[in-house]
C-alpha cells in the first residue's frame, strides 16, 4: 500500500508541476495524465529496485555467515521483491484512473509491460554494480546511490518527450538506458507517437553488460572479504 501512496504522489507533483509550468496537455495526442504515469511509473520502478538490489545485503551481512545463503539469493528475493510490489502498484494505480477517472487505452499492452520489465532488469544491473563496490566503500557507495537517483529525476527523461529535442539535449542524455526505456514505453502506450532516437537494444545490452560486471565484482569481493573491514572504519 505505501508503494502505491508513493505511486500516486509522485504523479499527483509531477501533474501539479506541469500544470504550475503551463503545460495543462499532453504533448503525444492522447491522454495527459497518462503521458506523465508512463514516464514516472517506470522511473520509479528503476530506481527502487536499484535501491533495493543495493541495500539487498552484501558480502559482509551478518545473514552471509550461514552456509545455505549467499549474496545471489538476497539479490535475487529483492529483486523480485520490488517487481512485484512495482507492478501491483502500476496496475491498482492505473486501475483507480480508469474506473474512477476516465478511461484509458494503451496501444500495445504487451510492449509496454515489457519495457517495464525492462525498466526493472537494468536497476537489477545498476543495483548488483553497486552492491559490488559496497563492501570496499560503504559511506561512498551510499552517497554515490542516492547521487544516481536524484541525477535520474532528469536524465531519465521522463518528462520531455525526445522526438522534440534538439540534438544537442538528446546528446547530453543518450548514455541512460532509462532514457531509451522510456520514451520506447511511451512509443507502446500512445498510438501516434514513434521514437526515432531510441532504441530497445541500447539498454537491454548495457544491463546484460552490468550483471555481467556486476556478478564479476561480487565474486572478487566475496574472495577477499574480511569481517575485519567494518572493525577498520
Amino acid at each position: 500500500m505505501i508503494t502505491v501512496l508513493q505511486s500516486m504522489v509522485m504523479v499527483a507533483v509531477f501533474l501539479l508541476m506541469y500544470m504550475v509550468i503551463g503545460m495543462r496537455s499532453s504533448p503525444i495526442r492522447g491522454d495527459f495524465l497518462l503521458y506523465i504515469m508512463s514516464g514516472v511509473l517506470l522511473f520509479r520502478a528503476h530506481i527502487q529496485t536499484v535501491k533495493a538490489v543495493q541495500g539487498a545485503g552484501g558480502a559482509l551481512a551478518p545473514m552471509m555467515l550461514y552456509a545455505p545463503m549467499n549474496p545471489i539469493v538476497t539479490m535475487t528475493s529483492a529483486a523480485l521483491a520490488e517487481l512485484y510490489q512495482q507492478t501491483l502498484s502500476i496496475i491498482i494505480v492505473l486501475t483507480i484512473y480508469h474506473c474512477a477517472f476516465t478511461p484509458i487505452s494503451i496501444d500495445n499492452p504487451i510492449g509496454a509491460m515489457g519495457m517495464l520489465l525492462l525498466a526493472w532488469f537494468s536497476g537489477i544491473g545498476v543495483g548488483i554494480v553497486f552492491l559490488a563496490i559496497t563492501p570496499w566503500f560503504p559511506r561512498t557507495m551510499g552517497i554515490v546511490g542516492q547521487m544516481y537517483r536524484r541525477l535520474n529525476m532528469i536524465a531519465s527523461g521522463k518528462m520531455f518527450l525526445v522526438n522534440s529535442l534538439p540534438a544537442s539535449m538528446i546528446a547530453m542524455f543518450d548514455w541512460n538506458p532509462l532514457f531509451h526505456i522510456i520514451d520506447q514505453n511511451k512509443g507502446f502506450v500512445f498510438l501516434h507517437y514513434n521514437p526515432h532516437f531510441t532504441t530497445i537494444s541500447y539498454p537491454l545490452y548495457v544491463s546484460l553488460t552490468l550483471l555481467v560486471i556486476g556478478m564479476m565484482g561480487m565474486f572478487f569481493t566475496r574472495q577477499h572479504v574480511s569481517a575485519s573491514w567494518s572493525a577498520g572504519r
